[in-house]
């Protein structure tokens, strides 16, 4: 694990600032809408202002000596009234027809009669001004603000859609990560780099201009990413590698173009790309007659001549990151542009107690808990795996209502991962009920009898996840990379006891073994295509892995030079390798029909075995 932080720094608050894009400057529309308001305020400061009455009230107020001046503009008549005190109180109405004798009256009345152009120079603006500002508003609407797009319209697709943060004081940093030590220790060189380049390259050196995260989904590649940016306290851009593609073509290209210049702007800084492999995926050769595979290859083309780009003194650094290295264009991953990979695998066991040791800092934890103990059920388990599992065992605690979080609370929040949800209200027949108890300890005695690495932990017939009617959960001793031939047929053994188990008590067999024999059918098939354990064969190899890090329904491709008979021989060995397994499990079942019985009415009393009962009733009936 990391070094502690100092106190000092745990004082200091984790702070994020997004700066965001840079304040537009005024354009045409700004100085339209300020006339416009403008012209808004004469109108309605020097237009003729008055109470609108009907043409017969104004000719009540003319016939009763009440006017003393009007306006006649057009249509229009604003008429000024006597002996209303000190406040002008005018009257304004419409001449419905033309009346040719009004005039005359109000000669007559000795009425002050003044005229008015026929349109006014603010009117004839605003006939001209009103339609250009709505056009230009519509402009500013739907080009550059409109269309729903995030960080603006038509206008801005060409923008980078980069969020930028920077790190401040003690904010992401490598104390905050445990698990990929080796990671840690290739990144400080890059940290070196951004936080003075002139001292990193002294010696005619320069830093890589791309570092490329591969591994496993969860096992924490963004969060090293922004440990690297915290770690330097710059800038840290962060965008998605689907981002960039657009459905015109030009518009991913333009956008790494606007990113690379932030980046330059704001040297020293870092570029992160997250999945890499949903931008620079290998292009395709010839031509591809699709719009879409276009636009991917001319934004892959751009991001490579950036990378070529690159001033090596400039302070920029590319770090990218990729759960399917596979599929990356190898103009990608040349001396040059990415240079350096670094792997984040899953964590050993020590990794995984320094893990649960960062995670468990936000839990109330029984202080005579041995997280070795925890660490030791989760193999295989990421980073992010870890840290739900510290949740779950959290509300696991919390619904019992204990007080601290237990081992046996990470044990049952493991199960809920691992099996899925308890069912215990689940109805199932005692017939069903019994068939299960005896598949199960099929596994168990087969797993016991071959003294299985993997310990048997616990065997339950309660329902869990969808269609789980029992389980037996095995617990690794330790953490194993490589694998016999004879540790994997000890793994189909006992898969196939719970098929065996049944056919021997049952004289019978059922759909409950459906998933154990696709596992073990997919084991032997790798033994015979994958690592050539089959003598017939020899040593060609046939199918290999696709998808390296990533667990596919279809995790292997079958080569297509290979042969009608050769794939006729591969299922011969397959089948032969199943059958082989099932008559060395049938012997083991038999021999210990007493355990098995004996184990059975357990079960079904008590529902849940653990692991002391089971090596107690295999003390007694067991034939090892």
């Amino acid at each position: 694990m990391a070094p502690a932080i100092k106190d000092k720094a745990k004082k200091s608050k984790k702070t994020e600032k997004y700066l965001g894009p840079k304040p537009q400057k005024w354009g045409y529309f700004h100085y339209f809408a300020v006339i416009w308001v403008v012209l808004l305020a004469a109108q309605y400061f020097y237009a003729p202002k008055g109470r609108n009455v009907s043409y017969t009230e104004f000719l009540d107020y003319l016939n009763g000596d009440q006017v003393k001046e009007v306006l006649v503009s057009e249509n229009k008549i604003r008429a000024e009234l006597k002996d209303q005190g000190p406040d002008k109180v005018n009257v304004i109405t419409t001449v419905p027809v033309k009346d040719d004798e009004l005039t005359k009256k109000l000669y007559l009345k000795g009425v002050n009669i003044k005229g008015a152009p026929k349109s006014t120079l603010i009117g004839s603006l605003m006939s001209w001004v009103f339609p250009i500002a709505m056009i230009l508003l519509f402009w500013n609407f739907v080009l550059k603000r409109g269309m729903g797009s995030a960080g603006g319209g038509l206008l801005s697709m060409t923008k980078s859609k980069a969020r930028v943060y920077v790190e401040k004081g003690i904010a992401t940093t490598f104390a905050d990560i445990a698990g990929v030590e080796e990671a840690k220790e290739e990144l400080k060189e890059i940290v070196g780099f951004l936080k003075d380049p002139s001292e990193f390259g002294k010696l005619g050196g320069r830093a890589p201009r791309g570092v490329l995260l591969v591994g496993p989904p969860g096992t924490g590649k963004t969060l090293m990413a922004r440990a690297v940016a915290g770690e330097a306290n710059v800038p840290f851009y962060y965008i998605n590698g689907s981002e960039f593609v657009e459905m015109f073509v030009g518009m991913g290209a333009a956008r790494v173009r606007d990113l690379f210049e932030q980046a330059r702007e704001n040297s020293p800084c870092i570029i992160f790309i997250d999945e890499l492999d949903a931008l620079g995926k290998a292009r395709m050769g010839g031509f591809s007659g699709s719009g879409g595979n276009d636009e991917k290859e001319q934004t892959l083309n751009q991001l490579l001549a950036e990378l070529d780009g690159f001033d090596s003194k400039g302070g920029v650094i590319l770090l990218a990151a990729t759960n399917r290295p596979e599929v990356l264009d190898p103009a990608l991953l040349r001396s040059g542009r990415f240079d350096r990979q670094v792997l984040i695998d899953k964590p050993d066991i020590t990794g995984r107690v320094a893990i649960l040791k960062i995670h468990c800092k936000k839990i109330t934890l029984d202080p005579n808990i041995l997280l070795k103990n925890v660490a030791a059920l989760t193999p295989g388990f990421s980073g992010a795996d870890i840290e739900n599992l510290v949740n779950e065992a959290a509300l696991v605690a919390t619904r019992r209502k204990g007080k601290h979080v237990t081992e046996k609370d990470f044990t049952s929040a493991i199960e809920r991962i691992v099996a899925g949800l308890e069912r215990k209200n689940r109805i199932i027949n005692p017939e069903e009920k019994r068939r299960v108890a005896y598949h199960e300890m099929g596994h168990v005695t087969a797993a016991l009898a071959l003294k299985c690495q993997d310990r048997v932990q616990k065997v339950s017939i309660i329902p869990r996840g969808v269609g789980a009617l029992g389980y037996t959960l095995q617990r690794p001793t330790e953490d194993r990379y490589l694998h016999t031939k004879t540790q994997l047929e000890e793994k189909i053994e006992v898969l196939l006891g719970g098929r065996v188990s049944e056919q021997t008590f049952f004289h019978d067999v059922s759909t409950g073994a459906s998933d154990d024999l696709n596992k073990a059918t997919d084991i032997a098939r790798a033994m015979v295509t994958q690592y050539s354990m089959s003598d017939e064969l020899g040593l060609p190899t046939y199918e290999q892995r696709g998808q390296q890090f990533l667990n596919s329904n279809y995790p292997f491709e079958q080569k297509s030079s290979m042969s009608e008979l050769t794939s006729q021989i591969i299922d011969k060995e397959v089948s032969q390798i199943l059958e082989r397994c099932r008559e060395k499990t049938t012997e083991l079942i038999n021999k210990n029909k007493v355990f098995i019985e004996a184990a059975v009415k357990e079960l079904i009393k008590k529902e849940t075995l653990d692991e002391q009962e089971l090596i107690t009733l295999w003390d007694q009936n067991g034939i090892k």
